[in-house]
């Protein structure tokens, strides 16, 4: 495929998003950024005193996925759980100002919402804080959200899973998510977390960064020709036929079963804060399935997404116009392929 006509498919493709209906199923937690100026050290012990400035209070989590979708025009249903604080309040007070569902959001009165607090000084984050109950949801609560997953998967045309491991994801959930799914063919994405692993068998998409795709295969990914063993190793494990991994400033390795390997350089041109870009990867890689593009081109698609927001700094999501702005900006000659994959 020549550049032109895979440029102008990609372009037609972010013009296609508006109205999208996807189901992100996950952790929903409140990102808490404290900006500030360091001027001196701690007379109490040889640390920075940060003198604040501001703060800011953004969706994170599932949520940002939610939150990325929402700023490309989708409809994301987000479902999950948040506590009865005011940090839950917030969560749901802030996904209604950016018009996202939150029909499958479970108010759990004995769970604190997920709080992660980043401090940061000079465009450098100095410390994080995390405030969380990562065991697994009680019974009752898991009940009633797989209650509301029953309607909110009869209106989703894919499926969003956001693992962070705080738990919400378990095997009676996907299990039920994932057969579902396979009946109405909506697609099934992970964004996994290695200690979850056996949970994702049978979806469709999973998109690990390098070291969680090493814990999920057990192998090393250190050199280029690793790479592809580790994919596969996941796909054989895990019953998933594609394999998306990203590498930070390697760019990403898409691995289709029957199809191999498709690699990906990284489109940033410069790196600020990586906070959210896995949320942003799969956002648009599900969001590209859905429209029809292939699963190279949806990747491409994501890299490029990716690389905008890791210029940004905080947990940041990217428009329909910037994206359509940097896919214009691709060179020639990373946007021609050989075809393959396609």
């Amino acid at each position: 495929m020549s550049s032109g006509p895979l440029r102008e498919k990609l372009l037609d493709a972010v013009d296609s998003f508006g109205g999208c209906s996807i189901l992100v199923i996950g952790d929903i937690m409140l990102d808490q950024f404290v900006w500030g100026e360091v001027r001196r050290i701690s007379p109490e012990a040889p640390v920075p005193v940060v003198e604040v400035e501001k703060e800011s209070l953004l969706l994170g989590g599932s949520a940002n996925v939610a939150n990325n979708l929402r700023s490309l025009d989708a409809r994301p249903i987000l479902a999950g759980t948040v506590g009865t604080d005011a940090y839950g309040a917030h969560v749901l007070n802030l996904c209604n100002k950016n018009s996202i569902d939150t029909s499958g959001v479970v108010q759990d009165e004995k769970r604190p919402t997920t709080l992660k607090t980043r401090i940061i000084a000079r465009g450098q984050q100095v410390v994080r804080v995390d405030r969380e109950d990562g065991t697994p949801l009680e019974k009752g609560t898991v009940e009633r959200l797989l209650a509301q997953l029953d309607k909110d998967l009869l209106r989703s045309q894919a499926v969003i899973v956001s693992d962070y491991n705080k738990g919400v994801v378990s095997s009676k959930l996907l299990e039920k998510v994932i057969k579902r799914s396979k009946v109405s063919n909506t697609q099934v994405l992970i964004d996994p977390k290695p200690v979850n692993a056996l949970c994702y068998k049978g979806a469709d998409v999973i998109t690990p960064n390098k070291k969680e795709a090493e814990e999920l295969s057990s192998l090393c990914a250190s050199k280029e020709e690793e790479i592809e063993k580790v994919a596969q190793a996941i796909s054989k494990n895990l019953q998933i036929r594609t394999v998306l991994i990203t590498r930070g400033p390697e760019g990403m390795a898409l691995w289709q079963k029957e199809k191999g390997m498709f690699t990906i350089p990284t489109m940033a041109r410069e790196v600020f804060d990586v906070t959210g870009a896995g949320d942003t990867v799969i956002s648009l890689m599900a969001l590209g399935l859905v429209v029809g593009l292939t699963p190279c081109e949806a990747a491409f698609l994501a890299n490029v997404a990716a690389g905008i927001v890791v210029g940004k700094i905080g947990t940041a999501t990217v428009s329909r116009h910037e994206l359509k702005e940097a896919i214009r900006r691709v060179p020639e000659d990373s946007i021609r392929f050989n075809g393959h994959g396609f």
